[in-house]
Parts: C-alpha cells; structure tokens; sequence
C-alpha cells in the first residue's frame, strides 16, 4: 500500500463542515432576531404599528353643525347660516402631480377667486405641507366651477356663513360671526354657546383605494339652538330710518333710540346711527361697529329733572300742590351760579317741570338729605346695569362721594354730575310710566315672570306722568313732540359735552317720552350727539324724531288713541320752545 493511501485511510471524518456551522449560526441569529422582534412588536410595543395601520386606513369625517338662526319677536329672521364652501389645497400632492404645470388651469382659479396667481403659488410653496386654505367662504357656483378645473390637490369642504336679511338696520344690535362661524360681536358673541352646533363625526375604516369599508363609531350632528329676541324688526326698521334721516338733516355726529315695553321691561327697538352692512364689512371703521345705545354715555341735562321733584314728593318735603319761589331767577351756592333762562317767578312742582326750572329742580332737591336724593337714581336705574348684559354695556358714570357741595347737589338735579347711557334713561322713564315698579329691560323674549321692584309710590309715579304731559303742550319746552291723537308726556335734554377743564360747544340732545298717558304702553328715548346746524337744543331736533318714531310704533302695535281733543290723526303738532 502507498504511503498516500495509507494517509487517507488513517484521516478521520469531521461530523459536520465548519461552513455548514456558520451558515446554521447565521440563521439561528436571523431567526432569534426575528422572534425577539416579533415578540417586542406584539408583546411589549404594539400600539406603534397599530397607530400607523390606523393612520393609513382610518378617518375622521365631520357633518356640519349650522348655527343657530336669531329672530325678532314676531319670528322674522335677523340671522341665519346659509351653506358655503372652502377651498383647500394639499401642497405635497401639488408638487406631486406635477405642481403648476398647466398653468392655464391655475391662471383660471386664481382669476375667478379674486387672487393674484403668486399668492397662491406662495401658499403652495413649502410642498411638506399638508392643508392650506385657498380662501374660504365662497358661494357653491364659484365652487362647482372650481371643482371642474380639476386640479390636483384642490379640494372643497362644506362650512356656513352667517347672513343678516335685515343688514344695517340691527348690525350693533345682532352682530356678527368670524370666518370660523364664532360671534365676535353683539347678540352674535353673548350667546354664542347658545347659537353654536356640535358637528357630527364618523369614524371609518377604508382600504389602499381609499374605499370605505367600516364605519367604526358615527356621532349625529346637533344644530344650534334658535334665539328669539323681543325686537319688533317693524319698529326697529322704523327707528332706524327716522334716526337715520334726523342724523343727516341735523348734521350730527351719531344718535341712538331705545323703545321699551313698559308693563314687560321688554326692548322693542334699539338702534343706532351711523351703521354699517353686516354681510361685507370691508372698510368698516371700528366707530360704526359699536352700540351706542349701550356704551355711550352722555349727562342726560333735563330729562334727569324728574328724579329732583320726585325725591321731594317721597320724602315728604313737599306736596303735590306746593308752591316753590324760584325768584329772582338765579343764586349763588358755594360760589357758583345756577339760573333759569328767565325769572318764572312762583311755580308748583307741574310748572317746574314744564318750564324745566333749574332754580326750582334745585331747591327741591336741596329739601330733602343727600343720602335719599342720590339713593333715587340707584332705585330709578341711572346707575349700574340695566339687566339685558349685553356685551360692552356700559353702567354709567358717576362718582358717589361722602361729601357733596350744595352746587354739586343742585347740578345733579339738572342732569349734570352723571354720565348715562340711552338705555338707562329708558329704564327710568319705564319706571315712571308703569307706576312706579322697576323691572330689567331684556332683549331675549322669555315666558318667565321678570322680577320686580316698588321704588315709587304709584301716586307719585302717575302725577309725574300728568306733569311730564305739560311739556308737549303750549307752554312746554317740547311741542315737536306731539303725537297727532295721543297723549304724550316727556322731557326735554340739551346738555353740553365735558372737555377738559370745563365744557366745550358741542352739544348732546335727547328726548325721553311715555305714550299714552291715559295707559302707558312705550318708552322711547332718542339721543342725538353733537348736531352741527343752526338747531342743537332738544325740542328741536330729539323731539320731533321722537314724535315720528312713537306714532308709528304705536300704530303698529294697534294701540288706541286717547287724546279725544284731536280731530284728525292728519293734523301735525306745531313749534315750540328751546329746552333749558
């Protein structure tokens, strides 16, 4: 035998190859990898790939909740949602379709979108974006049209947007809505809980075409609540544009009116001048935005009048036939001066108040003490909220002291010392008017009982009234306040507006008036603020805005006539005097 054989004969096999090892290691690693990632995976970490399965395959889609419309008392719409669309845009699929290839389809939508064509490249520009808005709010024809230009990554969502049918005529009153359907201003903001849907939501599951398979959990939508307010849009409509046109006539600055139901504290009219359109507000200076009726505020001059004479009668420091020497026309307190246009001479509380003394508001509310004489206009409403909370309104201004100078005592019997807004005026004319029980003027309507309050005794209350009726008569500081067929009772205000230091020219006019007298129905208060003619005294410029107003507010709520000394309801009230 060779020595070579003998070498292979005496070799011993190897049971298994070294390679064969390796390749059994390798897997044995790859296949533990896999278990341990596997167990990691389902075990320990499954919520990761859940979340990313879910991210791939299901959705969230949301139905649309409308608002909740506004209507006045006689259900009229004064707000409603009417159905918009949004355009939007997937800036990642835009880039991946090719971005702005076909330029003339893009040079379409930016044209009939009002949009320089840059604009929208810019909003397109960051292609890791993943939503952005075209613009929103457009009305579904320039929609569909949009929608047939076909361009990839534009899409269209449903939204609402608020509509205001009777436009500038309620604008401060109502308010309105952002581009995201939330109140931001008047009625619109206060109950915007209120007036706001909860959306609808459907989960679902769809598959890699984008198919919906599964509806996973769905939501139903809730529509928001209605909101009935006590506005009679008749009246309102009617107060706006006599308000309008006496603003114009009488170059003046602004003006407000309030009317009130006297028996319900209910507001049937609250508007304001100048206004603006609700429904395109572009341009719209803050100024004609804010309601003036309740942020104003402005010294009521003689309207506030009444509340001396009344303070008197309750106290007891004079009677009803009481007889008040205000000669020589004119005195002294503390150093200043306080006067009458002339000398009246003896006059009972009626003539004070129809010629609308100053001397003889003075001297009564000089009568009685100071605590019960400012404790009036608390009870009386000129001060604090009037009870609608509504949005901005303000309480008044006025600053109770310890100490009050004779002077000071006496202005304020006059109208000056306090600042008021024209709702608060209204407020204490509809305490007079309803005998002396004060309620909260509201602007919801409500079928619960209002709370009220006795703060003057109802004999008092109703010769106030008899007195106040004096004013509109021959005689009176306010005959342009006649109403033909009715009788009216109502004050006079000609004040002039602080500045520093003292008051400048400019004037602020108002006129509060209660009708009828035989049975009080209506407060209205009118104020016009800084009228820049030849007329700025109360008689004659709020006076007859006010007779216009209220005969037509009466006629429409079909209240009887009770002035039996008119003929003709044709017949007009003639001139009369300037206020004091």
């Amino acid at each position: 035998m060779s020595t070579a054989g003998q070498a292979k004969k005496n070799q011993k096999p190897r049971l298994v190859e070294w390679r064969f090892m390796l390749v059994a290691f390798v897997v044995v690693c790859v296949f533990a990898t896999l278990v341990a990632r596997a167990a990691y995976i389902q075990v320990i970490e499954p919520d990761s790939l859940i979340q990313q399965g879910d991210n791939r395959t299901k959705r969230t889609r949301y139905t649309q909740a409308h608002r909740g419309n506004i209507t006045d008392r006689n259900g009229e719409e004064l707000a409603v949602s009417v159905p918009v669309r949004a355009i939007y845009a997937d800036p990642k699929l835009v880039h991946d379709n090719g971005g702005f290839a076909d330029l003339r389809r893009w040079q379409a939508l930016a044209e009939v979108l009002g949009q320089d064509l840059k604009d929208i490249r810019a909003k397109l520009g960051d292609p890791k974006k993943r939503f952005v808005y075209i613009q929103r709010q457009v009305s579904p024809a320039m929609a569909d049209y949009v929608d047939q230009l076909d361009l990839p990554g534009i899409y269209l969502r449903n939204e609402s947007r608020r509509y205001y049918p009777v436009g500038e005529v309620s604008a401060q009153l109502i308010g309105f809505t952002d581009v995201d359907d939330r109140g931001i201003e008047g009625i619109e903001r206060l109950y915007n809980d209120w007036l706001t849907g909860t959306p609808g939501e459907r989960k679902i599951r769809r598959d890699a075409k984008g198919r919906q398979v599964e509806i996973l959990d769905e939501t139903q939508s809730e529509p928001g609540k209605d909101l009935q307010l006590t506005i009679d849009q008749r009246i309102q409509a009617l107060a706006y544009k006599e308000l309008k046109q006496a603003v114009g006539t009488y170059k003046a600055a602004s003006g407000s009116v309030v009317v009130v139901d006297i028996h319900s504290g209910e507001i049937l009219a609250m508007v304001n001048s100048p206004s603006f359109n609700p429904n395109n507000r572009v341009g719209v200076s803050p100024h004609r935005i804010r309601n003036r009726a309740i942020t104003d505020t402005f010294e009521p001059g003689s309207t506030a009048k009444p509340l001396a004479v009344l303070a008197a009668l309750e106290f007891g420091s004079v009677k009803l036939d009481e007889v008040i020497d205000t000669s020589p026309g004119w005195m002294r307190l503390g150093g200043s001066l306080v006067q009458d246009a002339r000398n009246y001479g003896e006059m009972d509380l009626t003539g004070i108040i129809r010629k609308s003394s100053n001397m003889g508001t003075s001297k009564l509310a000089l009568s009685v003490p100071k605590e019960h004489f400012i404790e009036l206009y608390y009870q009386m409403g000129l001060i604090g909220d009037t009870g609608t909370h509504l949005v901005g309104e303000s309480g008044g201004i006025f600053h109770d002291r310890s100490r009050w100078s004779q002077h000071e005592l006496a202005a304020l019997s006059f109208g000056y010392n306090i600042a008021v807004t024209s709702m608060q005026l209204a407020r204490m004319y509809s305490v007079i008017g309803s005998g002396g029980i004060k309620r909260p003027l509201s602007i919801i309507k409500s079928n619960q009982t209002v709370s009220s309050e006795r703060v003057l005794s109802k004999g008092n209350a109703q010769a106030m009234v008899q007195m106040l009726e004096t004013v509109v008569l021959d005689g009176g500081t306010a005959t342009k306040a006649r109403v033909p067929g009715y009788r009216v009772a109502g004050k006079t205000g000609t004040s002039r507006k602080a500045v520093a230091g003292g008051y400048g020219e400019e004037y602020v006019n108002n006129f509060a008036g209660i009708a009828p007298v035989s049975d009080p129905q209506l407060v209205v208060v009118v104020m016009i603020n800084e009228p820049g003619g030849d007329l700025y005294h109360g008689g004659d410029t709020a006076a007859p805005t006010f007779a216009r107003i209220m005969a037509g507010a009466l006629q429409l709520l079909n209240v009887p006539p009770d002035d039996k000394t008119v003929n003709s309801l044709a017949s007009a009230a003639k001139g009369g005097r300037h206020d004091s």
